[in-house]
C-alpha cells in the first residue's frame, strides 16, 4: 500500500481510478474503509484518493499530541494532491473531514475544484456551543485512552476498524477534532466553487449544520438522503452514489462550459 512520509510521520493512502482528482477526508474514529463502497462507481471516472488521517487506521500516531493539528492535517491533504500531481481536486470530507475540507477551502482555495460536504457541519460563531463540542471531544479521547480501541464500540458508526493505536485516536481528539474560533462558518458566503451538502435524513446532529451551509454557500447543491443517519454513505449506498456522481458530472461540466468560453475569448 502507498505511504506518504511527512517529517517521519507515515499517511497512508490509496488510488482509484483515472481522471478528475477527487479527495476524500474521513471523520474521526473512521478509517479509509468507510469509502468502499463508493470506490467502484466514483473512480469509474475520477482519480479517487483515500486515506487515514493522523493516529488513524494505518497511518502513523505520532506521540506529540501537536503533531496532530488541524495545519498539519491541511499539510498533509496539500501533499496527498502534490503527490497526485493535481494542482485543484474536488475536496469530500464525511463529519470532521467535512470541516477540515472545508478549512482547506480556507487555507488553499486555489488547490480546490469544488466541495462535497457530508454528514458535517461548519462550527460554531458563540463560544459556548463550541466550548461543548470541545470538552465532548475531550471526554470522547479520554474514554479511548482509557479503554483502548474497545471503546470504538461496533456498527456502521465505527467506520473502518484497523485502527492500531487508541492513544493516537485520543491525540486526535484532543487536537485535531477541537474548534478554536469562527473562522470555518464565517467564511461560507465567500465560496466560489461548487457545493455539495449532503446529509442523512436521521443525521440528527448535522441537519441544522447542513441547512445552515446550504443557506450560506452562494449556489450550493443541497441533498438529504431519506432513511440515512450519519454513515449516510453505508446506510443509503445507491442515493448517496447517485447523488454524488450527479453532482460531480455537474462540475464537469461547469469546467467543460468555462473552458470553451476561454477559448472562444
Amino acid at each position: 500500500m502507498p505511504t506518504l512520509d511527512r517529517a517521519g510521520t507515515r499517511i497512508h493512502y490509496e488510488v482509484h481510478g483515472d481522471g478528475p482528482v477527487v479527495l476524500l477526508t474521513t471523520g474521526y474514529t473512521a478509517t479509509s474503509r468507510m469509502w468502499e463502497l463508493q470506490l467502484a462507481a466514483l473512480s469509474a471516472q475520477h482519480r479517487v484518493i483515500t486515506w487515514d488521517l493522523r493516529g488513524h487506521g494505518e497511518s502513523g500516531s505520532p506521540d506529540d499530541p501537536q503533531a496532530y493539528t488541524a495545519a498539519e492535517t491541511l499539510e498533509d491533504m496539500r501533499a496527498l494532491l502534490d503527490e497526485a500531481g493535481a494542482d485543484r481536486a474536488v475536496i469530500g470530507g464525511h463529519s470532521m473531514g467535512g470541516y477540515l475540507s472545508l478549512l482547506f477551502r480556507l487555507e488553499y482555495p486555489e488547490r480546490v475544484r469544488a466541495l462535497m460536504l457530508f454528514n458535517t457541519g461548519p462550527g460554531f460563531k458563540k463560544d459556548g456551543p463550541r466550548q461543548s463540542w470541545n470538552e465532548m471531544s475531550s471526554k470522547r479521547a479520554d474514554q479511548l485512552e482509557a479503554g483502548g480501541l474497545e471503546a470504538l464500540g461496533s456498527g456502521a458508526a465505527v467506520l473502518g476498524d484497523n485502527h492500531r493505536s487508541a492513544r493516537g485516536l485520543a491525540n486526535a481528539g484532543r487536537v485535531m477534532l477541537v474548534q478554536r474560533d469562527a473562522r470555518v462558518i464565517d467564511s461560507l458566503p465567500g465560496i466560489d466553487v461548487p457545493t455539495l451538502v449532503l446529509v442523512g435524513e436521521r443525521d440528527r446532529m448535522f441537519l441544522a449544520g447542513s441547512d445552515y451551509m446550504a443557506s450560506k454557500i452562494p449556489g450550493a447543491t443541497k441533498v438529504v438522503i431519506p432513511g440515512a443517519g450519519h454513515a449516510a454513505n453505508i446506510h443509503k449506498t445507491d442515493e448517496f452514489n447517485r447523488a454524488t456522481l450527479d453532482f460531480l458530472k455537474a462540475v464537469g461540466a461547469r469546467v467543460g462550459a468555462r473552458a470553451s468560453k476561454e477559448e472562444q475569448a
